[in-house]
């Protein structure tokens, strides 16, 4: 997306209330997400843990709605990829890579709860892309939060990469699933 030109600055400051009403309208018709966004920012009713807790709905009605039949080992992968972009898009609304972290720890649980099956079976690309979803949250936390929130999430990080390792898909990794959350 480009950046506003002079130009265009002044003719948005030329424009009217109401025109400019109109305007921001007519913008958030057509993208859900500004919607999201501006909802976030202007609304005092819409926080960061209702919005976490809504992004959470979604994501357990993903996995209920979208996960069925006979091709569980097709079905998985791609209702994982789609709950990835669903807090994807949380984080770019909140801009807060917190509550990222939150969500993708959410989503690791649920799955260790829910489909230890799958995760087991002769199909390794749920496995896979579970186990870089853990590996990758584990780097975020380190990476992108304040030292004193390593040991917050350490003990469940510790657990998923436990349970995640259980697993004798671990074999068919193509990267080292490390047993615990390092902490320099």
């Amino acid at each position: 997306m480009p950046a506003p030109s002079a130009d265009f600055k002044k003719a948005l400051k030329r424009l009217s209330e109401t025109e400019k009403e109109a305007l921001l309208l007519r913008a958030v018709r057509r993208d859900a997400e500004l919607y999201d966004t501006f909802r976030f920012e202007l609304l005092d009713d819409i926080s960061l843990t209702s919005l976490q807790a809504e992004t959470e709905d979604k994501l357990h009605e993903l996995f209920n709605l979208s996960v069925s039949g006979y091709q569980l080992h097709k079905a998985l992968p791609k209702a994982l990829s789609k709950a990835l972009k669903e807090v994807a898009r949380a984080r770019r609304i909140t801009k807060s890579k917190q509550l990222e972290i939150d969500l993708q720890l959410y989503l690791l649980k649920m799955i260790l709860r829910n489909y230890s099956g799958p995760l087991n079976s002769s199909h390794a690309s749920f496995y896979k892309a579970t186990a870089r979803l853990a590996v990758r949250t584990a780097t975020m936390v380190l990476k992108n939060l304040h030292e004193d929130y390593w040991h917050e999430y350490k003990g469940e990080l510790d657990d998923v990469l436990q349970q995640l390792r259980t697993y004798d898909n671990r074999w068919q990794l193509p990267f080292t699933l490390p047993s615990e959350l390092e902490v320099p």
